[in-house]
């Protein structure tokens, strides 16, 4: 189970020091973090630790298995964003 990051997501970065397998991205050196909307947690490299969750003050990274219903697209969104 890997984690996701919804609309929420202001791009403070906070997550992404936080992430021990680098699997959150764009990073801020990344052409992509100035135009990107919100960060996106890759599934295959989420580690599933959590560390993100708790560096998060927007609250807006959820297991994938419990993501809220109205935050369900957002499983599709970040793992589609690797697949470009």
């Amino acid at each position: 189970m890997a984690y996701v990051i919804t609309d929420s997501c202001v791009k403070d970065a906070l997550c992404l020091d936080a992430c021990p397998s680098e699997a959150i991205h764009p990073t801020k050196d990344e052409p992509a973090f100035e135009t990107a909307t919100q960060l996106y947690i890759n599934p295959e490299e989420c580690m599933d630790c959590g560390g993100c969750v708790a560096e998060c003050p927007t609250n807006s990274i959820f297991p994938a298995d419990e993501l809220p219903a109205d935050k369900q697209e957002f499983a599709a969104k970040n793992a589609n964003y690797y697949k470009s």
